[in-house]
């Protein structure tokens, strides 16, 4: 079973389009958006997903009251935790809290944005994910992730 990641989309629909479609084609159940979708325009392109997303708001996200209200209740504060499929997972945006879930032992899948860099690593038996920006504006490399969640391998995808 799959589940994309995506994060730091900035309003650039043309990527998101092409993340959408990419998305569509995997047969992924679920997207999990990492925050910074930055206006509800952005759902124009997300309607078209075959599959539920379940996001959350990042700290360049604008109009939040219309956000949420475009995506029917689908964006939450951070940290969002949740148990899909049977794995553990908690969301967040800004990277501060990534080393005490860890920590914890309560999670299996740690996703986080911001930074603008993707990440995939296994820290203490903990699949710590960071998509990258699907935007592309920061460093002009447009990416989101893949997990599959019976091996717990992710993949970063670059639609550049």
């Amino acid at each position: 079973m799959k589940i994309a990641i995506i994060s730091d989309t900035h309003d650039n629909l043309n990527n998101l389009r092409k993340a959408v479609e990419i998305i569509n084609s995997s047969g992924a159940v679920h997207v999990f958006h990492a925050g910074d979708f930055t206006s509800p325009f952005t759902i124009r392109a997300l309607k078209e997903l075959k599959c539920p997303l379940t996001g959350i708001f990042g700290n360049n996200d604008g109009d939040r009251i219309l956000l949420k209200e475009k995506f029917n209740g689908s964006i939450h504060n951070q940290p969002y935790i949740t148990i899909f499929n049977g794995r553990r997972l908690a969301m967040m945006h800004e990277p501060f809290l990534i080393e005490a879930l860890r920590d914890s032992k309560h999670f299996d899948i740690i996703i986080y944005g911001h930074t603008h860099e993707p990440v995939i690593k296994t820290d203490k038996d903990v699949l710590i994910i960071n998509p990258g920006e699907l935007c592309g504006w920061l460093y002009g490399r447009p990416t989101f992730a893949m997990i599959d969640l019976e091996t717990m391998r992710g993949e970063i995808i670059d639609i550049s």
